[in-house]
């Protein structure tokens, strides 16, 4: 594996002054040397007219979050990070890697949850090269690499949990997000690692039935609410009549048998727990008639 080795070359401008001035030197020597007629210094003049034009193929620029791979006839020779103007051996074959923060979402993926239950899910992927060389050298395109490894690493994900969960105890797709998001980031970052790659976030963008069972899902998920509100109107209605009649006892307002006290609850559970407005019946005779 190849690790990375700072390399940042000589300061550029020193230099291109330098090489500014010896080549009006040699601009200045070539004209003398023309108008005195010396074919020997004329060809020496032109030579290090060539070699100083040569050497400032050795300037290059850094940019601020870059990086700039040295490479020499194929070795590697280091990464260039100080930004400015930099110079390093003309020989030298400079490419460039940005180090700044990106940012990939993946396309809907078509896969099938824990349960079986086709689903379509995409995924945000903040990312970042932390080391140059394993980029470059490592993979052979670092940003395809990046995609393709990310749409593998989501597809997993999808897999390992259901879209939706009836209590808290199971993790859910729909259900946990941090948590899912946190095993994305762990499974994407396991797989980019070896590329140089670092991986910031990762989060589930899009998540949805398949549209073939979206609507026998919502059937599904209407009947759950439905059912969990019924429960609630239960709970209440339930708490209702035992308040009722324990109020009515302590106050001694009437007294009931067990058999009325029936009647009465089955009436109270009808009105507060039916979905339809109750008919009021006005009994002109006893309770017990």
């Amino acid at each position: 594996m190849i690790r990375e080795r700072v390399r940042n070359g000589m300061p550029g401008l020193p230099v291109l002054l330098v090489l500014l001035l010896a080549e009006a030197a040699s601009v200045w020597m070539l004209v003398v040397n023309i108008r005195s007629e010396s074919p020997l210094e004329i060809v020496v003049s032109a030579l290090a007219i060539a070699l100083i034009t040569f050497l400032m193929a050795g300037l290059f620029m850094v940019q601020p979050n870059e990086g700039k791979v040295l490479q020499l006839f194929g070795e590697y020779k280091g990464t260039a990070k100080q930004q400015g103007l930099r110079w390093a051996n003309p020989f030298y074959t400079k490419k460039k890697v940005s180090q700044r923060v990106r940012n990939f979402e993946s396309s809907h993926l078509k896969v099938n949850d824990i349960d079986g239950n086709p689903i379509e899910i995409a995924a945000v992927v903040v990312w970042k090269v932390f080391e140059t060389a394993e980029a470059v050298f490592e993979v052979d395109d670092f940003e395809h690499y990046v995609k393709v490894q990310s749409e593998a690493a989501l597809r997993n994900l999808a897999t390992s949990y259901a879209y939706d969960a009836h209590d808290d105890t199971h993790v859910s797709l729909r259900g946990h997000t941090n948590a899912v998001a946190e095993h994305l980031k762990r499974e994407i970052h396991d797989r980019l690692v070896k590329a140089g790659v670092e991986v910031i976030e990762a989060r589930i963008s899009h998540l949805a039935y398949a549209p073939e069972i979206a609507a026998a899902m919502l059937q599904r998920q209407q009947a759950g609410a439905i059912i969990a509100a019924r429960q609630k109107i239960v709970e209440g209605a339930v708490g209702m009549v035992e308040m009722a009649l324990d109020m009515l006892s302590k106050k001694a307002i009437i007294n009931l048998d067990e058999e009325r006290k029936a009647a009465m609850v089955s009436n109270l559970l009808v009105v507060l727990c039916g979905d339809r407005n109750t008919q009021p019946v006005i009994n002109t005779g006893t309770i017990y008639q």
